[in-house]
């Protein structure tokens, strides 16, 4: 692992694409490798339920429309929860997310298991005689690839390989419906509902049937813009809280990774944290509010006199501080897992929901698939969960029971939590008090959030559009019991020593940026903890060897890693810099006959 030059390598021709769901985005047509030959083809292998990937599409759009005449961007979605296999789920997801580009269903990973990938998000180039040319694992990886493209296209224009044109993208009609996709909604104090349009960019208040748009607040596009209710504009804007006594609301303004004020009486938009720009490791995480990146927040809660945020993009809670105007990480590392204790010791996993108590930050942890809470002293805890990758729809103790991906919390007068359980189509509740999880309502169509209005509660049906009023506390009550766990093959492995090599490369004109001591970092760990007898932790060195207990049969291996390189000119006053990160969840199964090397790409490189 050097930064010197890579070895041209073997052209491999790319594998077909196949996906038992079909394709998305392309009018109902079929497609095949060889319908693209000429074009530039960048495979985006994701899945919705992943941040990084959601990251991902954002970065794309512009590399999409720059080179729209030479470069094809296919989306393989590639699912990790059962919910995600529906092809209901990801023909909504494609429009919620603003996918404008052809999307292949892979509900049983063949394309995934063709391409060798490991983990979400993944992006290989497919140069126009449909060679593999380029493979990178994670977010952030843009830049790179267009400079590839500009190379490919100068390339394949002189040999003539080169075809230019309309994609393959037709896009779906609009739905006319009066929300689309919404997020979060909030209750106002004059008892009418604010509601994240999250799809159409925009705030809606409804009147108190929960149905009559009393106004919209927004531009309808995507945008970030302060100023008046038509004039403003948000990105998929998603949490809402009351501030100021109840006069505005802050906003968590997702895709613009910053937060927002509405001011009900007038409806002008103002910005209070974040700078429009993605959050990256290395940056600031406290300060002036304006000055600071933030990194997809995603819902927001006022606790302990301050805002809390539910940082999605990172794996953390921060905190807005109105008195200061400041900002501030609450909890979390950055890495993603599921790790109680201090604040500054826990690990999250794409925190979603949140709802404050007099004495609890209660929070829907979404990739772990688990309710969690914060107390006055900061500590983390965990009420209902597992892990990464073990959910599922189950009732009882709360040491038994699953989730499925909620992104949603209410806290009930009793003291219980409502839980919407987005992707079991549920709301849930746990009872603190007797450590029970029930289910208040089935049939519900990916709901995200819910509000409590005297003895009902109002759930956002994200997936239906609407807000669906339910009656509390005696709603009926469905026992379920159905257990999941991830549907990726595991890697088998020998027990015993393991060589763990992370194969990163700087991109081309660029290195490893050592300027500051030491240019990566890797951090191993794994579930069961009694999987690893000798390599977990924090260290500099992309290689390490594992001990893996013979006695344990099978886990998940957690492996993060961190690489910085800037550009290689010495020409160049202010050379750009970037941060190359991915977290694996590797499940593994121990046989004799297993490998007894893993091997991760971190960032790949050209391959011509």
């Amino acid at each position: 692992m050097t930064d010197s030059v890579p070895r041209r390598r073997a052209r491999v021709r790319a594998p077909e694409l196949i996906g038992k769901g079909g394709w998305l985005n392309t009018g109902d047509k079929q497609y095949t490798l060889a319908d693209l030959r000429g074009r530039i083809v960048v495979l985006d292998f994701w899945t919705f339920c992943c941040i990084n990937c959601l990251h991902v599409l954002d970065e794309l759009r512009e590399l999409e429309e720059k080179y729209r005449d030479t470069v094809v961007v296919i989306g393989v979605h590639s699912p990790k929860f059962v919910h995600e296999a529906e092809h209901a789920a990801v023909v909504d997801a494609v429009e919620r997310y603003g996918v404008e580009h052809p999307v292949l269903d892979d509900p049983e990973l063949a394309t995934w298991k063709q391409y060798a990938v490991r983990a979400w998000p993944t992006l290989v180039v497919v140069d126009p005689e449909g060679y593999v040319v380029a493979q990178h694992a994670g977010e952030g990886h843009v830049h790179a690839i267009e400079r590839l493209v500009q190379e490919l296209e100068a390339e394949h224009e002189a040999k003539g390989t080169l075809r230019r044109g309309d994609g393959p993208y037709v896009p779906p009609e609009p739905e006319p419906t009066v929300l689309r996709f919404p997020g979060k909604a909030l209750l106002l104090p004059g008892g009418t509902f604010l509601v994240s349009d999250t799809t159409r960019h925009q705030l809606v208040e409804l009147a108190e049937d929960a149905e009559t748009v009393v106004r919209r607040i927004g531009s309808g596009t995507r945008g970030f813009a302060d100023g008046g209710p038509q004039e403003a504009s948000f990105n998929e804007p998603q949490g809402l809280a009351l501030l100021d006594d109840g006069t505005s609301v802050i906003v968590a303004d997702t895709v613009n990774h910053a937060l927002r004020r509405l001011d009900l009486a007038t409806g002008e938009v103002t910005t209070l944290a974040g700078t429009g720009r993605q959050w990256w490791q290395g940056s600031p995480t406290s300060g002036p509010a304006r000055e600071v990146d933030l990194s997809s927040p995603w819902d927001v809660a006022v606790f302990g006199g301050k805002v809390w945020i539910a940082m999605a993009g990172v794996h953390q809670l921060w905190t807005y501080d109105p008195a200061t105007r400041t900002v501030a990480v609450g909890a979390g590392t950055t890495n993603e897992g599921l790790v109680d204790g201090p604040g500054a010791e826990a690990w999250f996993a794409q925190p979603s929901g949140l709802a404050a108590t007099a004495d609890r930050l209660w929070l829907a942890d979404s990739e772990t698939s688990a309710l969690r809470w914060v107390d006055l002293e900061g500590h983390v805890h965990t009420a209902v969960g597992e892990g990464l990758f073990d959910f599922g729809h189950r009732d009882g103790a709360a040491e038994q029971a699953l989730f499925q991906h909620p992104l949603g919390v209410t806290a009930l007068p009793d003291g219980s939590v409502a839980v919407a359980d987005t992707y079991n189509h549920a709301l849930r509740r746990y009872d603190p008090a007797t450590g029970e999880v029930t289910t208040l309502a089935t049939d519900l169509r990916e709901p995200s959030d819910a509000v409590l209005v005297g003895d009902d509660i109002v759930v956002v049906e994200s997936a239906r559009h609407r807000l669906t009023r339910l009656r509390l506390p005696e709603a009926a009550v469905r026992v379920v019991t159905v257990a999941h766990r991830t549907q990726r093959a595991a890697t088998e492995i020998a027990p015993g020593r393991l060589q763990l090599d992370i194969i990163f490369q700087a991109p081309a004109g660029q290195k490893l940026d050592k300027r500051y001591g030491p240019s990566t970092r890797l951090l191993v760990s794994s579930t069961p903890p009694e999987l690893l007898l000798k390599g977990e932790g924090a260290d500099t060195d992309l290689s390490r060897t594992l001990e893996l207990n013979p006695a344990v049969t099978e886990g998940v291996l957690h492996v993060s890693a961190i690489a910085a390189s800037c550009d290689d000119d010495p020409s160049i006053e202010y050379p750009a810099c970037h941060v190359h990160q991915q977290d694996w969840g590797v499940p593994v199964r121990l046989t004799e006959s297993g490998a007894d090397r893993l091997a991760l790409v971190l960032a790949g490189m050209d391959e011509r």
